[in-house]
């Protein structure tokens, strides 16, 4: 894009927003989300976390707390509780970093400069979250290759198998714009991290992802049963296993994905127009 079309007021490209086509949408997009990849590229280290996550936290929980968890000599079975259940916290972990890269990038003036451009706003979150979704996918690739190597089994179908993937992918992209939101809202990346994690300790560890809920007290087990990563460990299971019920968990599942975009992405739109 020319100087000129660089340097033009913000308030009149806001105005223009609602003219700008699909195609012309999607083109942005891509070229966003082209230049985050770009960035990852650069900066290898960034994808530590996503590499390395997954294979401590499977080790740490199968072979630290497996044996007290699920009994000695049930390893296996364990594997094949605890996997598809760690496919939904591995998209609330890849959810956070969306939310301190938002932050990092207004802090260095990144932001601004895109709001000057004659592109949606959205476009720049969209963006966002298309390259933050290709490392949740590499990220459960890797956990669910440690998976195969300590056991575990695709007992059911193999679409029930890809259709858990999915799920989990399409509800780590809905809690994306929960902490793109917070991103925007408080002044720093150390800020955002730490309300995340009040946010992502309660509801990792107050879910089934780790433990049968009847194993735990009758307040923490009713809490268990309303939380939507329960949900979505319960569904995964059920697709990968062959076994239980399969469609009130993943109608609930979706059901939060759509009610947490329909709220928080007008919102997250919105603070980016006006964020100072």
């Amino acid at each position: 894009m020319s100087a000129a079309t660089m340097t033009a007021p913000v308030t009149r490209h806001g105005a223009d927003e609602g003219r700008i086509g699909v195609r012309n949408n999607l083109r942005h997009i891509g070229a966003l989300a082209r230049r985050n990849a770009l960035q990852i590229k650069q900066d290898p280290e960034s994808m530590f976390d996503v590499l390395l996550m997954p294979v401590i936290f499977i080790l740490l929980f199968v072979y630290v707390f497996g044996g007290a968890i699920a009994g000695r000599g049930n390893q296996q079975e364990y594997v094949q509780y605890l996997v598809p259940g760690m496919m939904a916290m591995m998209g609330m972990n890849i959810a956070m970093a969306v939310g301190t890269g938002v932050n990092e990038d207004f802090r260095k003036g990144v932001m601004d400069r895109f709001r000057t451009m004659p592109i949606a706003r959205s476009s720049v979150l969209i963006a966002k979250i298309v390259v933050e979704i290709g490392r949740m996918l590499i990220a459960t690739t890797i956990l669910l290759g440690m998976g195969f190597l300590l056991g575990l089994e695709i007992r059911g179908s193999v679409l029930g198998f890809l259709g858990a993937i999915v799920l989990a992918t399409v509800f780590g992209a809905a809690l994306m714009w929960i902490f793109i939101l917070l991103g925007l809202a408080v002044k720093t990346p150390q800020a955002v991290q730490g309300m995340a994690m009040l946010v992502l300790m309660p509801l990792q560890f107050g879910s089934s992802i780790f433990a049968p809920p009847t194993s735990m007290p009758g307040w923490l087990e009713g809490f268990t049963k309303v939380n939507p990563l329960s949900n979505l460990a319960d569904a995964a299971r059920a697709l990968i296993n062959g076994q239980g019920a399969v469609a009130h968990p993943v109608l609930v599942t979706l059901g939060w994905a759509v009610a947490i975009t329909a709220v928080t992405m007008p919102l997250a739109v919105a603070k980016f127009r006006s964020k100072t």
